[in-house]
């Protein structure tokens, strides 16, 4: 008998947990996986044969969903192929179910092919990994992977969110005669019910007197998924208590008038008094990675008295070395909270509410002076670069839509400028390893998940070593891609280090010399190069019509051209924040 009734069992907990989307890397030792998803009349499945590839596309899609997506892959050096996408997975707490088929541990070490040590094989990159008996001739081992299966499935389902391993030897045969029925359950189902974090009232009063004698607080948003209850209470915060709020523009906060945006260019100017002006009594952060190495710098060198971290759960992160108070809360209802009872207390105790606006006006004139010299600076269109091609991108991204920045220089060309709230565009971007790796898989795996059109910025780099995402049947046609050709890795022409090398050109920029027309051609995706604003205006106006399909957009520009205009820049922003001010 081939059939394996512990994997059905698996498939149809999944379902009943509503858990209905997997990624399957073809194989054979992982057949019977294969097959009992494939053959499950509730399961969407979809196949792509690199498996790096195939984590990324999962993690795109549970990205969107915000429900775990399950992946699988055959025995050997497949399941090390996962690594990145797991990685990056638990970093940025998105949930995915990894099943990885495995032989039976008895064949280690005794030349069969395929065969590795799979066990814990993530290491300490997933929330936990679970092992499935070789042999099912004792009632016992069902009951275990049944346990099993309930457990790694509720643990994808409660924060933090993240990956979670399930290893499952497999012995031959692998694959059913035509007589074999599959038959999915009954599974026995243990839920987990959800627990809402709170503080009792005694905390409460702590914190608002905590936040009441602070005179100058700051509301920082991390990375984190666009929101329209958290714009809505920060922008009351703001609005009414006159307090700075700021986030990358991986915080999905966006540019509304009142949000500091533009951080990143003023505080990588060193020197002078604004830096102890923007000190913070109270800092105040939600949300995951900053993107901003400058802020990040600015607060471990001006650390405010007190720095509270507001998360549902208890990992602990101090990445500007000033925490004092986790607080176990969603942020949402914090805020909420904390605005209407300091309200009440103010109208109950018949205070006049008068709000200091100098701290925060401090912040936003900096953000403003910011924002005019990046202006001033893009504007002019008699040198092409990639940094204002970039800004010409964005102002073409359609409303609603979804922006997805690959790691690199695209993420900060992009930070740097920042797009409007009103335009109500989601951005992501793998910051949880920030690595260049699966940055399209991604994009492709998020753009099958929704009917938005999906818009991926991305490096020469980081396109060529993931093209496999376009090595499948799956293109679909709310995707886009924008393709920055300088023919290198141009950061390291950038940053401080490897530019002044004289190894920069072979060691580090990994100079090439391909266009992206043949992978595009391969893929059956649009394509157009442009290397010149005329160009790339008329090309975005044909790139973004519904119904057209994918297609792809490579702008090609000189590296040394793209390093002596951010030098320029960073000329421009000393001047305007001059060290003597």
């Amino acid at each position: 008998m081939a059939i394996h009734q512990a994997v059905l069992n698996v498939v149809e907990l999944c379902v009943r947990k509503g858990v209905t989307n997997a990624v399957i890397s073809p194989g054979s030792r992982s057949a019977p996986l294969t097959l009992a998803l494939a053959r499950h009349p509730k399961m969407h499945c979809r196949v792509v044969a690199d498996e790096r590839s195939a984590g990324f596309i999962a993690l795109g899609l549970a990205q969107q969903t915000r429900k775990p997506v399950i992946v699988v892959c055959t025995s050997g050096s497949a399941v090390y192929n996962l690594a990145p996408a797991v990685a990056e997975a638990y970093f940025q707490e998105i949930p995915l179910l990894v099943l990885t088929a495995d032989r039976p541990k008895e064949w280690i070490h005794q030349q069969d092919g395929q065969t590795i040590f799979q066990s814990g094989i993530f290491g300490q990159h997933v929330k936990q990994g679970f092992e499935f008996p070789s042999d099912f001739t004792h009632p016992d081992a069902t009951w275990f992977s049944e346990r099993i299966g309930n457990e790694a499935l509720n643990l994808t389902l409660i924060p933090p969110f993240g990956p979670v391993h399930i290893n499952i030897p497999l012995r031959e045969p692998l694959y059913p005669t035509s007589e074999e029925t599959f038959r999915f359950g009954p599974a026995r189902i243990i839920d987990r019910l959800p627990a809402e974090p709170g503080l009792p009232p005694e905390v409460w009063h702590r914190l608002q007197e905590e936040w009441e004698s602070a005179e100058r607080k700051l509301i920082a948003v991390g990375q984190g998924p666009y929101d329209p209850a958290l714009l809505e209470i920060l922008e009351k915060i703001s609005g009414e208590w006159r307090i700075p709020v700021l986030g990358d523009i991986i915080s999905n906060l966006g540019q509304n008038g009142e949000f500091i945006s533009q951080h990143d260019l003023f505080l990588s100017t060193t020197g002078g008094s604004l830096p102890e002006r923007l000190q913070p009594d109270l800092l105040v952060t939600i949300g995951k990675s900053f993107l901003s190495k400058s802020f990040k710098l600015f607060l471990r060198k001006y650390r405010p008295r007190r720095h509270w971290h507001i998360q549902p759960h208890d990992r602990l992160a101090d990445p500007f070395q000033s925490l004092t108070t986790q607080i176990p809360h969603h942020p949402v209802s914090f805020f909420q909270k904390l605005f209407s009872d300091i309200d009440f207390q103010h109208f109950v105790g018949n205070e006049e509410e008068v709000w200091e606006a100098g701290y925060q006006e401090a912040w936003q004139s900096a953000d403003r002076l910011a924002q005019r010299t990046l202006n001033q600076f893009l504007v002019p269109e008699d040198q092409f670069h990639e940094w204002a091609a970039v800004r010409r991108v964005l102002d073409a991204l359609p409303e609603g839509s979804q922006l997805h920045l690959a790691n690199s220089m695209p993420v900060r060309y992009a930070n740097f400028c920042g797009l409007e709230t009103r335009r109500n565009i989601e951005v992501f971007a793998n910051r949880g390893t920030s690595g260049i790796d699966g940055c399209l898989s991604t994009a492709v795996g998020a753009a099958l998940a929704t009917d938005k059109i999906v818009t991926v910025l991305i490096g020469d780099v980081a396109f060529f070593y993931d093209r496999n995402a376009l090595w499948n049947n799956l293109i679909p046609k709310n995707l886009r891609i924008v393709l920055l050709n300088n023919h290198g890795g141009n950061i390291f022409r950038i940053i401080d280090g490897p530019a002044g090398q004289p190894e920069l050109d072979v060691f580090f920029e990994t100079s090439q010399p391909l266009s992206a027309e043949n992978t595009a051609r391969d893929a059956r995706i649009r394509y157009r190069r442009v290397s010149d604003f005329p160009s790339l205006k008329a090309a975005l106006g044909e790139f973004y019509p519904e119904g057209e399909g994918p297609a792809l957009l490579e702008i090609e520009t000189d590296r040394r051209e793209n390093a002596a205009r951010f030098r320029d820049y960073k000329s421009l922003i000393r001047k305007a924040f001059p060290a003597d001010d």
